[in-house]
């Protein structure tokens, strides 16, 4: 009666992929809404956001970040995943597995490393639209 819990003998692995891409999404979520509210950021990037904050005395939380640019930048990544989803099977379909996990790592390197280097809001915005993908 010992008998192996998987099913198909896969090792796991198909299932721990999908489980650490939504660690990724969570650990994205809590960085950056951290991000958002430093004010070296907001200065930098969001300045009209920074000012209104800095005169903002209120303890009222709720919609204190009024920006639909920062909205944009907030959000860009999981619009670009939840189209890119819609497409997936079928490049994958085309292409094979291999070559689309390797594609979609290397388009993810480009999306961190035009993050990293972003000194414009439209450098964040296309770096997180290619993390999403």
């Amino acid at each position: 009666m010992g008998g192996s819990y998987m099913v198909g003998g896969g090792g796991g692995l198909s299932e721990a992929y999908p489980a650490m891409d939504g660690l990724i999404f969570g650990y994205d979520i809590g960085v950056s809404g951290g991000v958002t509210s430093m004010a070296p950021f907001l200065k930098k990037l969001f300045p009209s956001v920074y000012h209104k904050q800095s005169q903002d005395q209120s303890t009222n939380q709720y919609c204190k970040f009024d920006s639909q640019l920062l909205t944009l930048f907030t959000s860009s990544l999981y619009l670009a995943a939840l189209v890119a989803s819609f497409f997936a099977s079928h490049v994958t379909k085309k292409l094979g597995r291999r070559i689309s996990m390797i594609v979609g790592g290397v388009v993810f390197l480009i999306g961190a490393i035009i993050n990293t280097a972003a000194v414009h809001v439209s450098m964040l915005i296309i770096g997180r639209i290619l993390l999403g993908v």
